[in-house]
């Protein structure tokens, strides 16, 4: 006498049990494609796309301007407006102060603790300018890491950068003439540097190439991520001699300048620095002379 199958050997042989999936041409019936499936398969294959898709999903928001959609993630404007606020406000705190030490002065003055001798325009002016005391001075804590923000940014020379203990120092990529510099009105991020037909072009630090192709405006591209936050773009060469990934010395040649793209009018090297993801002008860290 034979025993039933249980419910777990019907489950298990449910998933083993082989079907076969063919694609036929409806007019002639001929076989074109077969496959042989089970339930098992289908829902390995099923687990697997619902995995990758995901993790490209995540990968998508975390490393690309996707992100900026997401509700909740200060974008690149919002940081820029919150910056003019903290001025505004730290402008206005003065001023309330000013003004308070003003009040005082009259109150003293109506109450006859100083005579009207002693209070002229003059000598109020000189009190809220000088008078210490009276005034806070100290910097809060938020106030100074505010500060090293905003001197992180274009405000000083490369000289200035290293002896705040910075251990990068930037380097000329090409020798040439400057014919056009850095204007954030026209909104030209970069140098332009006059040069030969060929002439090497240098990395002015060391760092990791992440970009090295050809595109239709600029020609042939590389970019340098370097330390410090800083990134080097070198635009409009002939051609490269790095690809992506590549690690690369101070001075190393990376690429022959020349005068690729739609947007060259000339052989030269279109040359821009970015820190922390906002450009910066290339003239404040080096010396193209």
């Amino acid at each position: 006498m034979t025993k039933k199958p249980g419910i777990k050997q019907k489950f298990r042989q449910k998933l083993i049990n082989k079907y076969r999936l063919v694609v036929l041409n409806e007019d002639t019936f001929e076989e074109k494609i077969s496959f042989k499936l089970t339930r098992l398969n289908v829902f390995i294959l099923g687990g697997l796309f619902s995995i990758l898709l995901i993790v490209g999903t995540i990968f998508l928001i975390a490393f690309t301007q996707l992100r900026e959609y997401i509700p909740g993630y200060s974008s690149t404007k919002l940081k820029k407006e919150a910056t003019q606020l903290i001025y505004k406000a730290d402008s206005l705190e003065q001023v309330i102060e000013v003004n308070n030490l003003y009040l005082q002065k009259v109150r003293d003055l109506l109450t006859g603790e100083i005579s009207e001798v002693q209070f002229d325009k003059d000598s109020v002016l000189q009190t809220i300018q000088y008078d210490k005391d009276t005034l806070n001075l100290v910097p809060s804590q938020a106030e100074l890491e505010f500060r090293l923000d905003v001197e992180s940014e274009d405000r000083y020379s490369i000289f200035n950068k290293a002896t705040k203990g910075s251990d990068i120092v930037f380097f000329a990529p090409v020798a040439g003439t400057l014919t056009d510099g850095y204007n954030e009105k026209n909104k030209h991020f970069a140098v332009d540097i006059a040069v030969e037909l060929g002439t090497p072009v240098k990395s002015v630090a060391d760092g990791t190439v992440l970009f090295a192709a050809w595109t239709p405006e600029t020609g042939h591209v590389i970019i340098v991520k370097h330390s410090g936050g800083f990134t080097s773009i070198y635009k409009h060469n002939t051609s490269l001699h790095k690809e992506q990934g590549d690690l690369v010395k101070s001075g190393e040649v990376i690429a022959s300048a020349g005068n690729s793209g739609e947007y060259s009018t000339g052989p030269h090297l279109h040359f821009e620095l970015w820190n922390e993801g906002y450009p910066v002008n290339p003239i404040n860290y080096i010396d193209f002379e």
